[in-house]
């Protein structure tokens, strides 16, 4: 890896600091190197991961239903004891609902949700659900996983961090990212600007290519415009991240790459499609500027792959996706035995929240976690509020996910099909 590089991720994420969650000790690249083998990223991803000495019943489900409200859908588990838990889906439930039903909320049922950590490897078995391995399952999957965390936190009262091992930041810092494909290179850098000013954040994502598109940019010239009027729009002091959606074969993803190189950009996400790994390896030897890649991965072995092989510099796992924060967890764990930064990508607006708590206890971050304008309106849902501040938001301190009132925000809400047959 060229020293340029390294030394990026090193000032960014920490590289070699010691894990509160795991115990990992602290080692230098060298050392990292010398000892990652797949049996070590194996051992690392194995350890257990929750921290539930405070509960010291059975935790028993007795339901688990998908609910709709204002456009929202959520999850809600109840134990036999009367405990409840919410989450909130990343807005894929109407057409996964019965996957949910049928194929994940019956594993789960009459079960103790102190075992969560196992349970997620049985209800991967469980009806051969594994034959529906992908977004299809793992959603679902991270829907339950996430309320019964909530739950089993209210229960505990401690927050998400501290379940899983220790809150070692109370602040994150956000890249505000655009999304945009249909603007001008000149419309797309005054827009990134607006978003810097009404936001605050000192660093941005745009997307380049036409996402997907075997080489076609998204309309001619756009990408080879954008990059360098962004930096003399922005300024030198604003981090520019650049994802281009799997559009690139490895010739074009290269020379797109080395344009972010000349204007310091810091990392390039996605540029190969996103299941042609070494093609994306191509892409990171190549390069000096750290490539990212994994959203759409739900493959812990693909992910072991990815770090072992230094197919990409930053892992970057769903929350959703890859089936919760657990199993992304074991990712980040992986990583930071190879001295490789996480940054988790978002698929719904409230995924933020759990953003938010997944940096809050995972000691190797990237330096800047993904934000989409709209979620501010879940900031009144936590006491304290979410607050930002010099670029950074905060990260809720109460109980699960740290909902203060799951009564109100279940008041009214419907229940979607239940069909278990």
């Amino acid at each position: 890896m060229p020293t340029s590089r390294r030394r990026f991720l090193q000032l960014t994420a920490g590289a070699g600091a010691m894990s509160l969650a795991t115990g990992l000790p602290s080692v230098d690249a060298a050392e990292q190197e010398d000892r990652l083998t797949a049996e070590a990223l194996n051992e690392a991803a194995a350890a257990p991961v929750l921290n539930l000495d405070a509960i010291k019943s059975p935790v028993i489900i007795e339901s688990i239903e998908l609910l709709s409200k204002d456009r929202e859908f959520l999850v809600r588990v109840r134990s036999k004891d009367g405990a409840v838990g919410v989450s909130l889906t990343n807005g894929r439930a109407p057409y996964l609902a019965a996957i949910l039903n049928k194929l994940v909320i019956p594993y789960f049922i009459s079960k103790d949700a102190r075992r969560l950590e196992s349970h997620l490897f049985e209800v991967y078995r469980y009806r051969s659900n594994y034959k529906l391995q992908g977004l299809a399952l793992w959603c679902p999957v991270a829907w339950v996983e996430l309320a019964i965390l909530d739950m089993l936190g209210r229960i505990a009262g401690q927050s998400y961090g501290e379940l899983f091992g220790g809150v070692c930041r109370r602040e994150v810092p956000y890249y505000i990212a655009s999304g945009r494909r249909d603007s001008t290179p000149r419309e797309e850098a005054d827009y990134l600007l607006r978003l810097i000013e009404q936001t605050g954040a000192k660093a941005v994502k745009f997307r380049v290519g036409g996402r997907m598109s075997r080489n076609a940019d998204s309309m001619p010239g756009r990408t080879e415009t954008l990059i360098p009027l962004a930096r003399k729009t922005l300024g030198d002091r604003i981090a520019i991240h650049a994802d281009a959606n799997s559009s690139y074969d490895p010739p074009k993803a290269i020379e797109v790459g080395r344009m972010l190189e000349d204007i310091g950009a810091v990392y390039f996400e996605e540029p190969c499609p996103f299941d042609h790994l070494e093609d994306t390896k191509r892409v990171t030897d190549a390069l000096k500027i750290p490539v990212a890649g994994g959203e759409q991965e739900y493959s812990q072995r693909r992910f072991r792959w990815m770090i072992l092989n230094r197919g990409v510099d930053i892992v970057q796992p769903d929350l959703h996706y890859h089936g919760g924060l657990i199993r992304s967890t074991r990712v980040a764990r992986m990583a930071q035995l190879a001295g490789i930064p996480t940054t988790v990508h978002i698929s719904g607006g409230f995924g933020f929240v759990y953003m938010l708590h997944f940096a809050s206890y995972t000691p190797q971050i990237g330096a800047y976690q993904e934000y989409k304008k709209g979620i501010e309106k879940y900031g009144d849902w936590f006491d304290p509020p979410l607050n930002v501040k010099d670029g950074a938001f905060t990260v809720p301190t109460g109980p699960g996910v740290g909902i203060v009132n799951v009564g109100d925000l279940l008041k009214d809400a419907k229940q979607m099909g239940s069909d278990r047959r």
